[in-house]
């Protein structure tokens, strides 16, 4: 389903992403870890067109090469963002509605966002509340939410669990898991490794700008560097 080649990304004499190779099956969760700094949210942004960039990058066999982020979300790549980044001073209803604007009018719309309410109770018990006095967790769910809004094919997802309390982190990849199993093609950059490798088809480790570490997420776990680094053996 997408494709990156020789994937590069410099914010000026810094180079974020240094020839990176990326493939993502149909129906997959492919996991993109490493550290901070590693290069990995740089690759989303240049997949959603938040940054410039050079090489290749292919959504079912078409360039986005010179897309907008706006044309990237109409043609199914949705964006849950590091940080959330949900507009705090608009209600939840509000936030929903947004996240599907530029593709369905406003009956469609509307359906789409009682969905997500049945989707996710929290939302509908919050819907009118403004989207900046909900907790971490329940600003997660929005975020994700309207993301799906858009009914994307594939879900760019920026660290879903950062900041997050340990049962809600939980809850957190079980809904990755679910989307998945609903049809929804996954790239998940995360930080929490072990539970990342738990629910990934593959996986791959970035250092400055380059994968180290390819493969199933079988072979990336019994990886010297993922052992060592990550999963503390």
């Amino acid at each position: 389903m997408l494709d990156v080649t020789s994937l590069q990304v410099r914010y000026g004499a810094i180079e974020a992403v240094r020839g990176l190779d990326l493939s993502v099956g149909k129906g997959e969760i492919v996991a993109l870890l490493g550290a901070n700094g590693a290069g990995k949210s740089s690759t989303l942004a240049a997949i959603s067109g938040l940054a410039a960039w050079a090489g290749d990058i292919h959504f079912e066999t078409k360039s986005l090469k010179g897309q907008s982020p706006e044309a990237i979300t109409r043609s199914g790549i949705g964006l849950v963002p590091e940080g959330r980044r949900i507009f705090a001073g608009l209600t939840v209803s509000e936030n929903l509605l947004l996240g599907g604007a530029v593709h369905a009018p406003p009956v469609e719309l509307r359906r789409r966002a009682a969905r997500m309410q049945e989707r996710f109770p929290i939302l509908a018990e919050r819907r009118d509340q403004k989207a900046g006095l909900m907790s971490g967790g329940e600003q997660q769910m929005l975020a994700i939410a309207r993301a799906l809004m858009a009914e994307p094919k594939l879900l760019l997802m920026d660290e879903p669990s950062l900041g997050l309390a340990p049962q809600v982190v939980e809850g957190v990849f079980d809904l990755i898991a679910s989307l998945r199993d609903e049809g929804i093609t996954i790239l998940l950059v995360e930080q929490n490794v072990p539970m990342s490798l738990d629910i990934a088809d593959h996986a791959l480790v970035l250092a400055q700008g380059r994968a180290s570490v390819r493969g199933t997420t079988y072979e990336v776990a019994k990886s010297d560097a993922v052992q060592g680094a990550y999963l503390g053996h």
